[in-house]
């Protein structure tokens, strides 16, 4: 499991998740496609751990550059 692949890494990926989240942690948007193979649970919930961390880290930024933290 990757965060912010490149081109050519997301068009060979064998699934493509996308996660939205807001500032409290809630989600917006959870979308997620085998691509060329399917994923189970557990593979469900990597994503999505690995994903919210990468929000949460790009929130923490946004908020350190306009002052905020």
């Amino acid at each position: 499991a990757m965060l912010d692949l490149t081109y050519a890494e997301d068009s060979t990926a064998d699934v493509d998740m996308n996660i939205v989240m807001d500032g409290e942690g809630r989600f917006i948007e959870v979308q997620g496609s085998a691509e060329k193979t399917p994923f189970d649970h557990g593979q469900m919930e990597q994503f999505l751990a690995l994903g919210e961390k990468g929000v949460r880290e790009l929130i923490a930024k946004q908020k350190e550059t306009l002052g905020l933290e």
